[in-house]
């Protein structure tokens, strides 16, 4: 068992009291998925890149090029992870009837290998790739055994500095072959929503209803620099329901905390949830 300073114990105790008999809602981000391994772009550790946009990637077949050469070798990485403390807090919680709805910033699946089930992923998921034309859907799985196709002498194991969103740092060949649809012939594109992209709005209209229908807020592991997740804080306290931050680090959103928890998710969220 973790020893906790005698303030952030005292925070937890606090967030305890608060949240007691309520609803709650569980808005996540990268932060509850760095201790499975999968980097941050804001958090502790963080790197220090400017990922690719979406006008970037549906404009250029080079940016497109870039990703998928990238995310061919990265993808292993989020794929193979595996739940940490976070993420079967949630669960446990969830199966109690505790949280009744996990919004998730994150697009690597790992709420619902912890076995969460009602969550909401507000910017799509990896393991899926869609045509940006007709729609056809493929698993990530069959879109890399057409890039191996095209590109046999490609290393999806080198060693190389895992980035978030199952990107790593490789060199892209300059005859680096991107698989067309099979349908349209038009590009594929992952499942998830860009930097510059907008969350599509029956997502954003379901997340705002689960706000509405919640009793308490429970944020964890965002710095909600993306005002997607912001927005939901925002409407969280205009409905007067409490909101409790855990992060490591400042977040856009601590001065409507009724309670800031900082430090490492894992941590405080297996001590806040589990009784």
């Amino acid at each position: 068992m973790t020893t906790l300073p005698i303030a952030l114990s005292y925070g937890i105790a606090q967030a305890k009291d608060l949240i007691a008999g309520r609803k709650l809602v569980v808005l996540t981000g990268a932060g509850v998925s760095t201790d499975s391994g999968i980097p941050d772009y804001r958090g502790a550790g963080r790197v220090q890149r400017h990922p690719l946009t979406f006008d970037q990637f549906m404009g250029s077949r080079e940016h497109q090029a870039r990703y998928w050469a990238r995310s061919y070798v990265g993808w292993n990485r989020v794929a193979n992870a595996q739940p940490n403390a976070s993420h079967r807090a949630i669960a446990s919680s969830e199966s109690t009837g505790r949280v009744f709805q996990v919004i998730t910033q994150n697009v690597d699946g790992l709420h619902q290998k912890a076995g969460s089930r009602a969550v909401l992923e507000l910017h799509g998921r990896l393991d899926r790739v869609l045509c940006s034309s007709c729609g056809d859907i493929l698993s990530r799985n069959e879109l890399d055994a057409r890039i191996k196709l095209l590109n046999p002498d490609l290393n999806q194991n080198p060693q190389v500095e895992f980035t978030p969103d199952g990107d790593a740092e490789v060199d892209v060949p300059r005859d680096f072959r991107v698989p067309s649809c099979g349908l349209c012939g038009a590009h594929y594109k992952p499942d998830v929503v860009f930097f510059g992209e907008q969350v599509p709005k029956d997502r954003v209209q379901s997340a705002e209803t689960a706000i509405t229908k919640a009793e308490a807020v429970l944020v964890a592991g965002t710095s909600l620099a993306v005002n997607s997740g912001l927005r939901l804080v925002k409407l969280a306290k205009s409905n007067n329901l409490p909101v409790i931050i855990v992060n490591l680090g400042e977040t856009k959103a601590d001065s409507l905390a009724d309670v800031r928890l900082n430090g490492s998710a894992a941590t405080i969220l297996e001590a806040l949830l589990n009784d």
